[in-house]
């Protein structure tokens, strides 16, 4: 019989940590060595309809008010409940909130082997979060990070580093190989024919830095015809939108929200970019590249391991929105260097970020855990 596997997600919400469940479970399911099951916190969210392609009305959901409440402990217990009760032998959870509560649900269901994951760096927690989610990963069997830069932090922080396995997000690549952008433009309101620079990023977080996008778009408008598309939705979006205006840029900067055709958009568009202050590893960065775009980023969390300079992209200081502008001069003006940088980057995505490589991976992990657990 195949060992059960159950992965538990915050949300379905259209976020590179949701988005990545996804391709994991569905990478995982193909492979057929194990019998995979998911479940979440919260069932809302405009991947929900993906999840349900793949698991029906299987899929089990355990709100929660906050740590500190009734509704934890019961939705904790629950869970456990179904975990014993589905002779689960393996949990693996994938943020920082399923992370905590999959420590909790793995100490009531006495389960075999509990995974945690961690796939970002700097910016986003609290001192408290960080301590919290410090003591999930030093009750974890063991912690999947997505880069070595998340790793090095980790260890930083008082992790095992024999503890800690570097599994790289994966990405179906076919979803960006098949893209056709016909008609994109007309439907998100772009200018018919200017180069387009793409930003796919949240606008939750002041982490993700879109100022500096801004600042670099004031310059490149000035020389060079382009137009900038970010792709995101969030709070911060009316200050954005009011930065730009304050530069003078508001008729070269469009705002498209949630989008769910971004390899149509990604096809479309001359480069992609990003700014964050801080990362484990993009997703936005391995979904440029399979698109064939050249990469402009912040060299921060896992950027480097992915971006070789001058080959398929360039790497800038966070914050420096003068030379992320240069470099993006450069590409425009220069749009053979361009489609040429694209394709390495493409290359290298189908080598080494495919999902066939994260599900075998993620397998020889399942299996060496399980192992030990059953000796």
């Amino acid at each position: 019989m195949k060992q059960r596997i159950l992965h538990l997600t915050g949300s379905f919400n259209q976020g590179g940590t949701e988005r990545q469940v996804l391709e994991t479970v569905r990478g995982l399911i193909a492979a057929g060595e194990f019998d995979v099951r998911l479940a979440t916190l919260s069932a809302e969210g405009p991947l929900s309809a993906e999840a349900n392609e793949i698991f029906g009305d299987t899929i089990r959901s355990y709100p929660i008010d906050s740590f500190f409440s009734r509704s934890f402990v019961l939705a904790a217990l629950q869970c456990a409940h179904f975990i014993r009760n589905e002779n689960i032998d393996l949990v693996h959870s994938h943020d920082f909130y399923t992370n905590v509560f999959g420590t909790a649900t793995a100490a009531f269901a006495g389960v075999a082997v509990n995974i945690a994951s961690k796939r970002e760096t700097f910016g986003m927690r609290s001192p408290q979060q960080r301590s919290v989610e410090n003591f999930a990963f030093k009750r974890a069997d063991a912690v999947a990070a997505n880069s070595f830069a998340v790793k090095e932090m980790l260890v930083e922080q008082g992790i095992n580093a024999e503890k800690i396995e570097v599994i790289y997000n994966s990405l179906d690549t076919a979803r960006f190989d098949n893209a056709n952008p016909n008609g994109i433009r007309s439907e998100l309101n772009l200018p018919s024919d200017t180069p387009l620079i793409t930003l796919v990023a949240n606008l939750r977080h002041d982490v993700k830095n879109v100022p500096m996008l801004l600042r670099a778009a004031k310059k490149v408008a000035k020389t060079t015809p382009s137009h900038f598309v970010i792709a995101g939705e969030g709070p911060l979006e009316s200050v954005l939108r009011s930065q730009a205006n304050d530069l003078g840029i508001n008729e070269k900067v469009s705002f498209i929200g949630r989008s769910m055709k971004v390899p149509e958009l990604l096809a479309e568009s001359l480069v992609g970019v990003l700014t964050s202050n801080a990362e484990g590893f993009s997703n936005s960065i391995i979904e440029y590249m399979a698109a064939g775009k050249p990469v402009v980023a912040t060299r921060v969390g896992g950027a480097a391991e992915v971006i070789v300079d001058g080959e398929n992209g360039f790497l800038v200081e966070a914050n420096d929105s003068e030379r992320m502008a240069e470099h993006l001069i450069a590409l425009l003006q220069d749009p053979q260097n361009a489609a040429e940088m694209g394709s390495n980057g493409r290359r290298l995505i189908k080598e080494r970020f495919g999902k066939k490589r994260q599900t075998e991976a993620l397998s020889e992990l399942y299996r060496r855990k399980l192992s030990e657990a059953f000796l």
